[in-house]
């Protein structure tokens, strides 16, 4: 199925976009980081981390503190991860009403693993919605804001990248959509400043319930 303006496959990213996510997971970020011994703020987490796979968060806070974080390092903490996610997580404002009226075939790319797409989307009820059609950054060599992660998710839905819709709500993965060579739907509802979300290729939305219309009416002039 094609719309009239031409795409062909929509990928939406997870955290942010589809569950309500980011919120939550950088205030825990920030008592994360605090106990091993770096003490950011919230805005200075969005920037770095935002979008960003769990390899990349690794890399930078052993690169901050000087150290080699052992094997297992992170268990004490999924299970803060896990309470806070239990407590409040809940599906994007507006997303069920707007996969219920998209006409295109859709799929998922996120920077989580699988393990995390199917914990979050399972407990938003939005996971079979999505069923084997979840692409993670694990299974590329590259994360964002490298493109690999939507060329893969378009190769193996026999896709051609120019044909594809990217809803993202990070500018880590703004970068990676237009890098792709995909026209990207930034949501700008989320923990990321609008203004780090525009830019060519874009078009920038605050409610979820705007994007199918906003997909049906294609890439602007």
């Amino acid at each position: 199925m094609t719309s009239e303006h031409g795409f062909e496959l929509v990928v939406f990213d997870c955290d942010g976009v589809l569950v309500d996510s980011e919120v939550i997971a950088v205030r825990v970020d920030q008592k994360v980081l605090a106990d091993l011994g770096w003490d950011l703020e919230l805005d200075e987490i969005v920037e770095r981390f935002v979008g960003r796979s769990e390899a990349h968060f690794v890399a930078s806070v052993e690169q901050h503190l000087g150290i080699r974080l052992a094997d297992g390092w992170d268990q004490e903490y999924g299970r803060w991860y896990q309470d806070a996610f239990e407590r409040g997580l809940e599906a994007v404002d507006g997303i069920e009403e707007a996969l219920d009226r998209l006409r295109l075939p859709h799929c998922v790319a996120s920077s989580g693993s699988h393990e995390k797409m199917h914990r979050t989307l399972g407990r938003t009820g939005l996971l079979h919605r999505f069923r084997g059609r979840l692409f993670s950054a694990t299974e590329v060599a590259n994360g964002k804001p490298a493109p690999d992660l939507f060329l893969h998710a378009a190769r193996r839905l026999s896709t051609a990248p120019e044909r594809c819709a990217v809803v993202e709500d990070s500018a880590y993965g703004v970068q990676a959509a237009r890098a792709a060579g995909m026209h990207v739907f930034a949501y700008a509802g989320g923990v990321t400043p609008t203004a780090r979300l525009a830019g060519p290729g874009t078009t920038v939305f605050s409610d979820m319930r705007q994007l199918p219309g906003l997909i049906a009416a294609g890439r602007p002039a």
